[in-house]
This record gives C-alpha cells, structure tokens and sequence, in this order.
C-alpha cells in the first residue's frame, strides 16, 4: 500500500455513514496500534476508552459542541491519562520488563530508582501534562494507522472534558479524559472528503541542514 496515497486521502471526517461498522479485526488492530504507541520511558500513563454503545455516545454529543461524528462514526475513542504518576506504576513498568526480558534487578534497579525520582520532582501537574503529551503521540499514532488501514477518523480536542469523567465515570478509574477520535468510515455526501489538501510546500515546511 503506498502510505502517502494513504495520508493523503485521510482527512477530518466531518460526517460518518452511521450504517458501516468496523469489523473485529479493524477494531483490534487498532486497540494494539495504541498499545504499540511509543511513549515517554515506556511507561504508558495513558489509555483508551473504545465506546460503541450508541445511547451512550449520544448522552455525549452536547458535551462535544455537538459534533455529530461522536455519534455517527463506528465507534468513539476516548484517549485519557491517568490523574497521577505513582511510585508504584513505576515498580509496576520495572516489574513488568522484569518478567518479560528477563533482566536482572541489578540493572534494572538504578533506572527505577531513577525514574521515581524524576517523578517525584514533579508536580501532579507536571506530571499530568508529561502525560498529555503522550496522548498526543498515541492520537497521530492512531490516525496514521487508520489512514494505512482505510479507516477514517476525525481528531478532537473540542470538547468538555470534566463532562466527559463525571458521564464515563472516569474518577472511580482515576483518569482524564483529553482527547477523542471517532472512527469509521466518511458518509457519501461528505462534502470535506473531495477539497484539496491545504499544505505548504516541502520546501516550506522542512530544512535539511
């Protein structure tokens, strides 16, 4: 697949066909594009929230200035972070490249050691915006695999967050939400998937030193 005829045919899709799905295997090739996010450490403060339920969505158009992708797309991704960056998600992440690797806990103990410190000189809201950038990695991680695999999407900051928690329920998860992507597929009569791309020039946009 040429991945540039692929880039350029996405777009933000304004308008979904509520009637076309993605299948099981799209969905899960999308939860493990998430998964293999690369991320700050490793360490992976942030998750996804995949919502089909259609009852659901729609309690939650109006907290999205009413776009209708929330909606109309197949499903609805809600990337969120944690609310804190504990000492025990640290020895948690160690814990798990212990298992996985193999390594010992003499080479693993002064990164550990290290990296709680780094958090701990944090503050939570520190911490919390390192995790917000994380969020947007796993949100251009996401589009681009969409793009790849025919799927469209539609990337969202445009919403009220604390409405978003308080109807998922995210406190008792302890988490944020910070960002959305609907998912599925562009509705025929989408007038946005026919414009020209509007970018600047290569020359304009790179510098190669």
């Amino acid at each position: 697949m040429d991945t540039i005829k692929q880039l350029q045919w996405r777009y933000a899709t304004k308008k979904f066909d509520k009637n076309k799905k993605l299948s099981n295997s799209k969905l899960e090739i999308l939860k493990e594009a998430f998964n293999l996010t690369a991320t700050s450490f490793g360490l992976q403060t942030i998750k996804l929230i995949v919502i089909e339920n259609e009852v659901l969505r729609e309690s939650l158009v109006k907290y999205a200035f009413n776009q209708k992708q929330v909606l109309e797309a197949s499903h609805l991704f809600v990337i969120c972070i944690q609310n804190d960056i504990s000492k025990e998600d640290v020895d948690a992440y160690y814990d798990n490249i212990k298992a996985i690797r193999n390594t010992s806990d003499a080479i693993l103990e002064p990164y550990r050691l290290d990296l709680v410190d780094t958090m701990k000189k944090m503050s939570v809201k520190e911490r919390q915006q390192w995790s917000k950038n994380q969020a947007y990695i796993s949100l251009g991680n996401l589009m681009t695999v969409c793009a790849v695999e025919g799927i469209d999407s539609c990337p969202m900051e445009g919403f009220l967050p604390e409405k978003f928690d308080t109807v998922l329920e995210l406190d008792k998860k302890k988490l944020k939400s910070v960002l959305l992507l609907p998912v599925g597929y562009r509705a025929d009569d989408d007038m946005f998937a026919e414009f020209e791309k509007v970018r600047k020039s290569i020359d304009d946009a790179i510098i190669e030193l």
